[in-house]
Order: structure tokens, then C-alpha cells, then sequence
């Protein structure tokens, strides 16, 4: 369903794996752990559709688009029980539509501020990870 080979959603491999690690596909998105944890359970639910913007979308896909994103935010409240959830759509510099969910922790690190896109301050080793999307995944 993706178009544009350039881009880090549609291609997957070595561009995804810069910043992420697919989790599953979804109906109209995939889901990918962000690799930089400094929110636990951090993902991106990125459009299967290369579209800039949710208005691109049918009202069907966006529909669909919609109910995964929230999916996703109910698999992460379930599983790592944060305060709160916050949900970042930018795309300025990468035009595929796509949501960050980062869950926020009460006293924790960035409470009651808007997330940092990249702080790289926590890389988590290949077990650690495999751990987190093992968790993500049983839910969907």
C-alpha cells in the first residue's frame, strides 16, 4: 500500500531501522517501536498509505487509520500503564503520515512537557527490545 521507496515507512529496512523496529502491521498502518525509550513503550503508528496528511485519506481509511491509532494507545495503557499518552502528528521533515505515541509517566522524565522527537538517552539493548514488542505484540 505505500508508494515512495525513499521513504523510511514505505521501504522499511535500512531507513526504519535507524529509528524503529516494526512491531506488526495493522489494518491500515504498521506499528513500530521507537528505538530511542526514553518514554517506555514509546511507537509510531505510521499510515500504510504514503499520503502527507490525514485529509489524503478516504473517510474509510481514515476511519480505519483512526481506530488503529487508538488501538495501539489501548495496547499501551493496558500493557505499560502510563499516566498519560501523548500523541505527536509533525511530519515536517518526514512526509508520511504517521503518530507518535509516547506515553508519559507522573514525575517522570519530561512530566507535563511536550516530548522530545529524538533526545538519545535511552538506546535499549537487543533483548530489551525484543521484550517490548513481545509485550506489544500478545495484545494485538
Amino acid at each position: 500500500m505505500c508508494y515512495d521507496q525513499s521513504c523510511a515507512y514505505c521501504a522499511e529496512g535500512a531507513r526504519l531501522d535507524a529509528f524503529g523496529i516494526k512491531i506488526a502491521e495493522m489494518p491500515m498502518s504498521k506499528l513500530i517501536l521507537f528505538k530511542e525509550q526514553s518514554h517506555r513503550g514509546r511507537v509510531i503508528v505510521a499510515c500504510k498509505r504514503h499520503v502527507d496528511d490525514i485529509t489524503q485519506l478516504s473517510r474509510e481509511e481514515r476511519a480505519q487509520y483512526a481506530e488503529d491509532v487508538s488501538r495501539a494507545a489501548e495496547i499501551l495503557h493496558e500493557v505499560f500503564k502510563p499516566d498519560k499518552i501523548n500523541f505527536g502528528a509533525y511530519g515536517d521533515t518526514m512526509h508520511h503520515l504517521h503518530f507518535h505515541l509516547v506515553p508519559k509517566y507522573a514525575g517522570e522524565y519530561e512530566w507535563g512537557d511536550v516530548f522530545s522527537m529524538n533526545p538519545h538517552l535511552k538506546e535499549l539493548s537487543q533483548v530489551e527490545y525484543d521484550e517490548l514488542i513481545q509485550s506489544i505484540r500478545v495484545k494485538l
